[in-house]
């Protein structure tokens, strides 16, 4: 038969599809000769199959299995036998990808159509398996469907690539947050969905503080580390993943869409940055960061998702220049702080030179004799057309423009220069940036301005934060043990601020502790832990041979609560503010300065003491007034004659925030208000109110829409109506006192 002639022994039944062809050929009772070109193709197809680039399959009318490449099986782990007689559907898992129902394996199979390149998936969750499947079906002699055949790929590489690269393309690679691009496209898609729904979405930015010292100090692979376990601890502060994003080094964002209660909003604030400022583990080193935020609110705070990641940016940067540490809410007078702060940056660097600077002392009191036993030197800076500058302020501006390094000298050398004039061994307490603790040079200047001064060494006390403990290392414990050296005693200030350790007391030198006033403040509240958390502190101090020291004691029932507790000495204005130093040597001119506390009786909401243009509402007028004091329940308002008792008004602070009030005492010109719902921390030492409230909305609670001020709603059409005649007269100019 010359060419015509086969070997079936090469070409036994083995399961392919010319295997199996060839075999029911040999079988056939007629003898067959398979032309060479059949024979060709059927051990070129025996080929492919074996090669594993691609398998065959064939249904019968019901969709079952009539043959299967042998290799499938094997892939599924599953016997030939098993396999056929299934239906094609049952080998693949159902497909959520798939979006369009037309193109399912069930429904184009039912419909008896042709598909091409379907991707289907198999196998379980750890061994996943993609092919791409085709088919088409077949007829018998009389035109009836008989079933399907077809051909699959395998495209598991190539489908798992194309995710790798869509996770590169929508999640940071280092923290698994979704990265900028992302979160730039949902925040964009949010504030434009919900504009047209008149809906809220708040976003906060997150800056962590001191980050580039842990770089600097323990490397990049460090700061990698680290910057996973924020990220860890930002997904369990605020429960969802796909909040949050990593914009890049050491910046966070969150998105909360239908979030416009700032009390809520700041609580979640707060939380973060107690969360982000507990220590952290790296690699058996011990770190320590902070966090502050910056929060904005649409519609209130930008229209468009760039504005408000504007406004949001402006009150970070407000966030970080008040001391970092903290949250901050936007308010339409940023920008000109921000201008503010440039042009004192300016003048802050030329106030030494100037001689605008100056120190003033709080004394520090013996708790249980109301004598005076030191005071703690505080920097103050009289600006020659401002006035008054806070330390609040110009500090982080000092530290931001490296100045804090010059300004600290200073003041160690004027307090030493000072303290060495005054009577008796009264202690002079001067604060030691975390910036000046790193420096190898401190111990040198300490002992320069003790030599300079004539001050006596252990009449000098340095109050340390505990943010010098960025790491524990030799650097830490060699520089405790120099100060040490020369004499001076050790205070740790802010004791209790968040990442208080016990670890450090055991090795640290420290003379005191004091005690943070946020935990004074609310202790004498029922219910409150405050209390028993000092009389921790006190009682370890106690047995480590140090004294306490609480801070900003105001009312009596405060400082009766800290001589409960056996809290050692006491700083606050229920004994004295700060004082010159020529009021405190006219003071202590006797020797000895003994101060009776003075107070209110109990403790009291803060108020905060200003002079602010506002605006209140009454029927349908609207009255400009003075806003004088302000606290979480009340103020203290200014400007509307002779008002009765009962009377209510919503008060306008401007940027949407309005409080209906009630006036609880009046007199003359002047008004105390309770609000009906309590203001907020605005982060920064302010207050808020918790919303901010649509002009639609008081005009339903019946505030006429005529009544409310100009400006800020001037895209609403205000109703042609006639206004009534005012119930109340004011006074047309105000003076500041």
């Amino acid at each position: 038969m010359g060419a015509a002639k086969f070997s079936w022994k090469a070409s036994k039944a083995d399961g392919s599809a010319g295997g199996r062809l060839l075999e029911k050929m040999r079988q056939s009772a007629a003898p067959a000769i398979v032309p060479a070109s059949s024979r060709d193709a059927l051990l070129l197809l025996q080929s492919f199959e074996e090669s594993g680039r691609g398998w065959f399959w064939s249904t019968d009318a019901d969709g079952r299995l009539t043959y299967i490449t042998a290799s499938i099986s094997e892939q599924l782990g599953m016997e030939p036998s098993a396999i056929l007689g299934k239906h094609l559907v049952e080998i693949f898992r159902k497909n959520e990808d798939v979006e369009d129902r037309q193109r399912s394996l069930p429904f184009l199979m039912m419909r008896q159509s042709s598909f091409e390149n379907l991707p289907l998936q198999a196998g379980g969750i750890e061994d996943e398996i993609w092919w791409s499947v085709s088919g088409s079906p077949f007829f018998d002699n009389k035109g009836n469907f008989a079933g399907f055949r077809g051909n699959g790929t395998d495209i598991t590489s190539q489908r798992i690539a194309a995710r790798d690269n869509d996770r590169l393309a929508t999640y940071d690679s280092l923290t698994g947050l979704l990265n900028r691009y992302q979160m730039a496209r949902r925040l964009e898609k949010t504030v434009a969905a919900f504009q047209v729904q008149k809906r809220a979405c708040a976003v906060m930015l997150i800056d962590l503080d001191r980050f580039k010292q842990v770089n600097d100090t323990l490397g990049h692979p460090a700061g990698d580390a680290l910057l996973k376990q924020v990220a860890d601890r930002l997904v369990r502060a605020v429960g969802d993943r796909e909040k949050i994003g990593r914009l890049g080094g050491d910046e966070f964002q969150i998105i909360m869409p239908d979030e416009d209660d700032r009390g809520a909003l700041g609580d979640l604030a707060d939380r973060i940055i107690r969360s982000l400022s507990q220590p952290y583990s790296i690699d058996g080193s011990r770190c320590i960061i902070g966090a502050s935020v910056g929060i904005a609110v649409s519609p209130f705070d930008g229209q468009s998702s760039e504005d408000l990641i504007r406004s949001a940016d402006l009150a970070l940067y407000s966030a970080k220049g008040s001391g970092r540490g903290r949250f901050r809410f936007y308010s339409s007078d940023l920008l000109q702080a921000a201008e503010d702060r440039r042009v004192l940056e300016e003048d802050l660097r030329d106030a030494l030179v100037n001689g605008q600077m100056w120190v003033a002392y709080q004394p520090v009191v013996a708790a249980q004799t109301n004598i005076v036993t030191g005071f703690e030197a505080l920097i103050r800076w009289k600006h020659p057309e401002r006035g008054n500058i806070s330390p609040a302020l110009f500090i982080p501006i000092a530290e931001d423009a490296n100045l804090i390094t010059d300004l600290g000298e200073w003041v160690l050398r004027k307090a030493c220069q000072e303290a060495a004039t005054w009577p008796g061994k009264m202690k002079v307490a001067v604060n030691v940036s975390p910036i000046q603790f790193a420096s190898d040079t401190l111990p040198q200047l300490i002992s320069s301005a003790l030599a300079d001064s004539g001050l006596p060494p252990g009449r000098l006390e340095l109050e340390i934060t505990e943010s010098v403990f960025l790491q524990d290392g030799a650097d830490t414990d060699k520089m405790f043990a120099e100060l040490k050296k020369l004499g001076v005693r050790l205070a740790l200030d802010d004791f209790g601020t968040g990442y208080s350790s016990l670890g450090y007391l055991k090795t640290a030198p420290f003379d005191k502790i004091k005690i943070d006033q946020s935990f004074v403040r609310d202790a004498t509240q029922p219910e409150s832990r405050n209390g028993a958390i000092i009389s921790a502190i006190v009682a370890l101090a106690e047995a480590l041979g140090m004294e306490t020291t609480a801070e900003g004691i105001e009312s009596l029932d405060q400082l009766s609560l800290i001589r409960d507790l056996r809290v050692s000495h006491v700083q606050g204005y229920v004994y004295s503010q700060p004082v010159g130093n020529d009021v405190l040597l006219e003071k202590c001119e006797a020797g000895a300065w003994e101060i009776a506390p003075s107070g209110p009786a109990v403790q009291r909401s803060d108020r905060l003491s200003m002079y602010r243009k506002i605006g209140a509402i009454h029927d349908d007028h609207y009255y400009k007034i003075v806003l004088r004091n302000l606290s979480m329940s009340g103020a203290l308002i200014e400007g509307i004659v002779d008002v009765p008792v009962g009377t209510r008004f919503v008060i306008d602070f401007g940027d949407g925030q309005l409080a209906v009030s009630t006036v609880v005492r009046s007199n003359g010109i002047q008004q105390g208000v309770e609000f009906e719902e309590r203001l907020v921390s605005d982060g920064n030492g302010g207050l808020c109110t918790s919303r901010r409230v649509s002009p639609y909305m008081m005009a339903a609670a019946g505030v006429p829409i005529t009544s409310l001020p100009p400006g800020y709603y001037d895209e609403i059409e205000r109703p042609k109506t006639k206004k009534s005649i005012p119930a109340f007269n004011t006074v047309s100019d105000w003076k500041a006192p």
